[in-house]
């Protein structure tokens, strides 16, 4: 199995809002009420842009949560497995790939910010995408949704599309 060019790491693939629910719902439902310490992505330090196919680290006052798509329907969603001190390997390939913190700029902005709610969030509109689980994260003023970019993250900042059915946890 791909370790996302992180040695020991374990994706744990799942497809469909109900599945992530019945296995995480209660856990990010118990983020709620946590401050937002750390966000940080994998970082192209060759081309100076976020590397989407990279695991998103988001960290709740020591809980953290780990995030990655891939494929055009699976998502995993792990818990207090990666090390962002230990170095990056993507299978070889040479690309010089960091943990970075504060970038963009909406995420860093969330720092700091306490979680108000969790939700999973389900593509239904009429194309490729359809299926596809995304994770939003509600702040006070503020929003982050981590969703499938068709075999890599995206990230918004701002209501989603209203394509999406939201199930709050």
């Amino acid at each position: 199995m791909f370790d996302f060019g992180i040695s020991g790491y374990s994706p744990a693939w799942l497809s469909g809002s109900s599945v992530v629910a019945t296995t995480h719902g209660e856990r990010l439902a118990m983020l709620e009420g946590r401050r937002l310490t750390r966000a940080l992505l994998v970082w192209d330090l060759d081309e100076d842009v976020w590397f989407s196919d990279g695991l998103v680290l988001l960290d709740f006052e020591g809980e953290q949560v780990e995030i990655v798509h891939q494929k055009f329907d699976e998502i995993s969603i792990t818990w207090n497995t990666i090390d962002p001190a230990q170095p990056l390997d993507w299978a070889g390939t040479g690309l010089q790939l960091a943990w970075r913190e504060g970038v963009p700029d909406e995420l860093a902005s969330l720092q700091g910010q306490r979680l108000q709610a969790v939700e999973l969030l389900e593509w239904k509109g009429d194309d490729l995408a359809h299926g596809t689980v995304a994770v939003g994260f509600l702040f006070p003023h503020d929003r982050l949704t981590i969703y499938n970019a068709l075999d890599e993250n995206g990230m918004e900042f701002e209501e989603p599309d209203h394509r999406y059915t939201r199930q709050r946890l």
